[in-house]
Formats: structure tokens, sequence, C-alpha cells
């Protein structure tokens, strides 16, 4: 053998090696991959409680693409939010379910929800109730909307050292027009509608009269509804929460400070334990786990894909009503969960109208508004869906106004929940110019153009008479176009519809009152509304969504592995990071002022979020 062939038949021997090697290894990452995408269940003991931690704010739907969210989660640095249906689904499950025998309520890391959102929640907590089981809520710290989830609960416990604080609901805006005349920028606002207050955040230096109204109505019933619900479920006297709100300054410093013995008092919660004390009674109801010491449980994320199952068995043979959430502000083109995309919810849409076994839609809408152009586009495959006799139900969540009740506006019903913020029905444009700003530091601009249009619509010239008269026919006809459809869906005279419009703001409760909408009831009752119409004995519910890649959901199943193994962040860190969020609302404004300055568009749009 001579040394050529040696190191050739080594060579190949070496290669061969490779090829081995690379196929374990290839091998091994599958089945870890595997391992991952079918460990989703986790273990669930024979007798346990089902443990709902809702962290961050409960949304309708999670914001962002698949695989940005998991990135984001990995990196520590996401957007802390609780999908709404997660945990409706794996409480429903739950109730039939012989191996849980409680739920647990950790409300620690709650940051709220709308009205609306958290009632769908309650509703379902109400009926794992009525199974026989027994529902322990438990905070150190339950703010306003925590405490709505608390009072659903069996029993509610609050720490020594912790408190109930309701205060109510208000609405205070930022009003930009005095910093902006010192910078030198022209707000060049062109609307309809006396109530249509959107632009006054950077026109006014104050609330308007007209926004100050309808405001105090809106929150009035919302500060109602939030009182019923709470007396009804922790059975007090109608007036008890008021009374608790309005005596906060004087019993608590009468009680030397202890906030939880007031709230004791006051029949808001079942008793002060510290978080020991709940989990033995925790214990009592469903055994220790001796491995942790604390009670047997199962969470939400190891629970859901059980649930998901569940759902999955019962709806199989059944005729589909289908679901889409259109949650988030309303923006042109393609656009990723927790916003109204107007090419992807259409095209949602439509495909909900050319699948023959989806026999109904129901549109959840959870939206203050935006483009007029996107809502235009979804309103039209709307109309055809209901060409094609498929009944359509819109259920509105905690906002369905401006564009959210343009889209709204073909249903054959519309149901919203009391605290609904809905109707604004108007329009409105803004350009801003900053040829004062420029001028401030000796910067001009001239020049010539060929037609009296050109230039008109410079950021940074002033806005000429000629593209003034423009914009503002055009948003004239919008205004008429969005009275036109309102009249069209809702039976009435346009002169009817102008009458409760001029974008003025209404709370459920009124909406029905002034017919902009048809029920105040659930998700549930608008889901059971449209397989009747579709005349349905029996259904089952499918949401549509985009359709994930397989990157996206191989992401989606590391996420929590990732986060865990690869960035470890201090809680200092990630309360700082979160803080500097929340605390970021001049930001916020002009992130929404440049979505709103693109000189050919207009926009259907309610400033009215109560956080």
């Amino acid at each position: 053998m001579n040394v050529r062939s040696f190191f050739a038949g080594l060579w190949r021997g070496l290669d061969g090696l490779r090829k081995i090697l690379h196929l374990i290894v290839l091998l091994v990452l599958f089945g870890a991959v595997l391992g991952v995408l079918l460990s989703g269940a986790g273990h669930i003991p024979s007798r346990a409680a089902l443990l709902i931690e809702p962290d961050g704010e409960l949304v309708e739907q999670l914001s962002g693409d698949p695989l940005t969210r998991a990135l984001e989660a990995a990196r520590g640095d996401g957007r802390h939010e609780t999908l709404l249906w997660d945990l409706t689904d794996s409480i429903r499950a739950a109730a039939a379910d012989r191996r849980i025998g409680a739920i647990a309520l950790d409300l620690d890391k709650f940051e709220g929800g709308t009205q609306p959102s958290l009632e769908e929640l309650a509703h379902a907590l109400r009926e794992f109730r009525a199974s026989g089981k027994k529902v322990v809520a438990y905070g150190g710290e339950l703010g306003q909307e925590g405490y709505y989830l608390a009072a659903q609960a069996d029993e509610t416990y609050l720490d020594p050292f912790g408190f109930v604080l309701i205060d109510g609901y208000d609405r205070y805006r930022l009003y930009l027009k005095e910093a902006l005349d010192k910078l030198g920028v022209d707000i060049n606002v062109f609307r309809v509608g006396a109530f249509k207050s959107a632009v006054e955040t950077y026109t006014r230096t104050n609330m308007s009269p007209e926004d100050r109204e309808e405001s105090r109505a809106y929150l009035g019933a919302l500060w109602t509804s939030y009182q019923e619900a709470i007396t009804r479920a922790r059975k007090l006297a109608p007036d008890a929460v008021a009374k608790y709100v309005s005596s906060l300054a004087q019993t608590v410093p009468a009680a030397g400070g202890n906030a939880a013995h007031v709230a004791l008092d006051a029949g808001l919660v079942s008793g002060i334990k510290t978080q020991l004390e709940v989990e033995k009674r925790l214990s009592a109801l469903v055994g220790e786990d001796r491995s942790t010491g604390s009670f047997r449980a199962v969470s939400v994320a190891d629970y859901l894909s059980y649930a998901q199952a569940q759902r999955r068995l019962h709806a199989s043979g059944k005729p589909h009503v289908g679901v889409i959430v259109a949650s988030g502000e309303i923006l042109d083109g393609e656009q990723p969960p927790g916003t109204i995309g107007g090419d992807s919810t259409a095209r949602l849409i439509r495909q909900a109208r050319l699948d023959s076994d989806i026999k109904a839609l129901v549109l959840r809408v959870d939206s203050p508004g935006g483009s007029v152009m996107a809502s235009e586009e979804i309103y039209r495959e709307l109309k055809a869906l209901r060409a094609t006799g498929k009944p359509l139900v819109v259920s509105m969540s905690g906002y369905a106004a401006s564009g959210g009740y343009y889209i709204s506006a073909p249903a054959d019903e519309i149901w919203a929940s009391p605290a609904t913020i809905t109707g604004s029905i108007g329009i409105f444009a803004i350009i801003p110019t900053v040829d004062r700003t420029l001028g401030k530091v000796g910067v001009s601009v001239d020049g010539v153009g060929t037609t009296p249009l050109s230039g008109q619509l410079r950021i940074d010239r002033p806005l000429g008479a000629e593209a003034r008269a423009l914009l503002q026919s055009q948003i004239d006809r919008g205004y008429d176009e969005f009275l036109e459809r309102v009249a069209s869906g809702r039976k009435k005279s346009r002169a009817d519809i102008e009458g409760v419009a001029q974008g003025h703001v209404w709370a459920g409760t009124d909406a029905l009152r002034l017919g902009l909408v048809d029920h105040l009831g659930s998700f549930d009752e608008a889901l059971k509304a449209a397989a009747r119409r579709a005349k349905l004995s029996e259904y089952a519910p499918v949401v549509l969504e985009p359709e994930l890649t397989w990157t996206q959901q191989l992401a989606l199943s590391f996420r929590t592995m990732l986060a865990r193994e690869f960035f470890r962040l201090s809680a200092d860190q990630l309360a700082l990071g979160h803080l500097a969020a929340r605390l970021d609302p001049i930001a916020r404004e002009v992130a929404r002022l440049s979505r709103f300055s693109t000189p050919n568009h207009v926009y259907a749009y309610c400033f009215c979020e109560l956080r």
C-alpha cells in the first residue's frame, strides 16, 4: 500500500465518521426539539389546583408575531401580557376535569385589563364555581382591576401588609399645544364632529367642554357597572364600594395604616392571610406537594395544551362558527397580532367567507380605531361575507370606537358589554408643519413648482389654501360615507345616526339605548346568536389566525426554555425596564402623531383609553 492510497483510505474513513457523527448530532437535536414540542402538556397530578397567575395586562390578542414574541421573551424585554382566551379555555376544561379540585388565583403580577375582558374571565370563574369546586384568590396589592377578579372567588385573602385600592375611573390626557408652539410646530387639523376630541391633545392646553361632558358620562357608566359587579359578587350593599372608596383617607389612618383590616371590615375580602397560610388552605383542598412544601398545582401554561385538546375533541364533526379577533389600532397593510391590518384582517375574513365548513362569523372587536382606508377594506370584506348568506355577529370588548365601530357596522347583530366604549363616529386628519421651527434656527425654504398644489404638502412649508380645501373635502366625504355605512347597517336614517354621531363616545349601556348596539352580553352569548342565525343546533367555535411558519412554531416552543436557561435578568432590571415603558407617555404621543401625519390619509380614531 503506497502512501497516497493510505491517506486516501484514511480520508474516506474520517469522512465516513464525520457523516455518522453529523447524523447522530441531527438525531439528538431532532429528539430535543421533539421533546420540547411534546412536553407542552406538562404533568397533571391526579389531584391539584389550577394555578392562574396572570402576568401583566389581560389582552384579547397577544402583541406581535410569534417569532418576535419568542425572542423578546428570551431576552426578558417582551411585553407582559396574558391572553384572556388561554385562561377561559383552561378554566372551562378544569371545571369538567376530576383531577382539578380548585383554582388558585394569584394576582400579585396582574396589571389589569378592560372591564369587558375582566368580565369574560369572571364569567368563566363563576362557571367553575357552579361545578361545585372552589376558587381561592389572594394577593398583596389588589388594584381596581385585580380586585374585580378577586371578588369572584369563594375565598379572597389579602396579605396582612396588603391593601385593596379602588379609585374609580378617570381620563387625563397630555396636552401638547404649548410645547409644540414653543418648538414652532404647527398642527393643521381637519375633522368632522363637535365631539371628535382625538386631535385635542395636539391643539389644546386643556380638555374641551364637549370632551369633558362625554367623558363624565361614559366614565360614570363604567363606574356604575364596576360597583354593581363587585357588590353582586361579594353580596354587599349597593353603595358599599362607593363608601369604601370615599372614606379610605379617613379609615386607613384611623386603623393605624392597616389597610388590610379596613378592607376586611368593609367585606371586600374573606380574610387576612400570608402566602404560606393561603398555601396551607389550598393544601387542605387539593393535597400537599411534598417536593415543594406547597399545595399540589398545575399552571395554566402546563394545562393549556390539555384544555385545547379537549376543545378540539368536542369540536370534532361539528359545523364551525368562525371567530376573528380584531384587537388594537387599525393600520394599513399587513400587521402583526395586537394590531388590525387592513390587508391581513381582510384576508382572514375572506378565508371565513370561502371556507364551506364555517357557517357564521363572530368578529371580536377591541379597537379605538385608526386608518379609514384600512377600516373600509375590512368593511368591504365583511359585506362580501354577508352577501354569501353567512351571519355576521360582532362582540365588542373594551373598545369599539371610531374605526372600531366602522368595522362593526355591517353586522347582523352587535353585542357589547355595559362597559364597552363605542361610537365616536367621526374622522380627522392631522398634518404637522415645521417651517416656523426651521426659522428659529435660521433655515428657510424657497423654490418653484409647476401647479398650485406643488410643494403644498411639504412638512417644511406652511400648508397652502388649496391643500386645506382639498383635505377638508376628503374629511367631509369620509364622514358622510361613515354615516351612510352605519345607517345602512343599523337600518336607520342618516339623520338618526348623525344625531348620535359627531364623534360622540358612548358607554355600552347608552349605545344600547341609542340603537348603536343590539344587546348587552358576553362573547359566549354572541357566539350563540351567530349559531342561532345560522340555524345550528350544535357548533364549534374556530379561531381564525394567520398560519404560523414552522420556525415561528419552533420559536414559541423554545420560548420558555430560552428565557429560563440563557437570559436570566434580575427582578430589579425587569422592574426598571417596565417602569420606563409605563412612564413614557410623551414618546407614545409623538409616535402616534407620526402615524397620523400621512398627507393622503384620514383617520377614525378615539383617544379614549383609560390607561
